[in-house]
């Protein structure tokens, strides 16, 4: 198998390379967010459940803005923001736009170079296409200088090799789509979390009774 993908790799021509470094690229960013997202998912978890959430359950404020400040976590700059204003006796709605301009800055993180994998993709598509039409010139080229009995032989075969880029840009391009669609649904379960996280702290400031109700 490794010698068939060699030849196929081979058959292809100088297109073949163009569209391996996109890959290669488009998979590195696919590594480098399932690593970043997995690791903000994992401090949320931890600054939230472990950290603000039981003090807010207790209504001690100021050690709920305590220990956000003291994380790095993305829930945590979101949390700590809506529990300032909270602190200085803010409106609901003024706690609410804090946490939504938290948000906002929180969100361009998460959400960094997501975007770049459907332009890869698009890009091998596009560069597989190129590489098969002008595979056909120079078939075609090739083709009209020929002997008469080859010429069917020959075209067959030029045609053959000049797909190859093709069919290489659509096996690059497929699994690129798919990783941004899952990339995209792990970020939206994250800005969920943040909004979550944000109705509970909503709810406890006008429900008196709710954190001791959780608690």
């Amino acid at each position: 198998m490794f010698d068939t993908i060699i030849r196929f790799f081979q058959d292809g021509g100088p297109f073949m390379y163009p569209i391996a470094i996109v890959l290669a690229l488009g998979l590195a960013i696919t590594l480098e967010r399932f690593l970043y997202l997995g690791s903000v998912r994992r401090r949320n978890r931890l600054a939230f459940e472990r950290g603000i959430l039981p003090e807010l359950q207790k209504r001690d404020y100021q050690r709920a803005m305590k220990a956000a400040t003291s994380s790095d976590s993305a829930i945590a700059s979101v949390l700590g923001a809506g529990i300032s204003r909270l602190l200085n006796n803010s409106r609901r709605e003024d706690i609410e736009y804090a946490m939504e301009e938290g948000l906002m800055e929180v969100l361009p993180r998460l959400e960094k170079r997501t975007q770049y994998l459907a332009t890869l993709a698009n890009v091998a598509t596009l560069l597989g296409l190129l590489g098969t039409i002008i595979g056909l010139i120079a078939a075609f080229t090739a083709v009209a200088a020929a002997d008469p009995a080859q010429k069917a032989t020959l075209l067959s075969e030029s045609i053959s090799v000049a797909m190859n880029t093709t069919a290489f840009g659509l096996i690059s391009a497929i699994p690129l789509l798919l990783f941004h669609a899952l990339l995209q649904t792990r970020t939206n379960e994250i800005v969920d979390s943040f909004e979550m996280a944000g109705v509970k702290l909503l709810n406890m400031v006008s429900d008196p009774d709710a954190g001791r109700v959780a608690a």
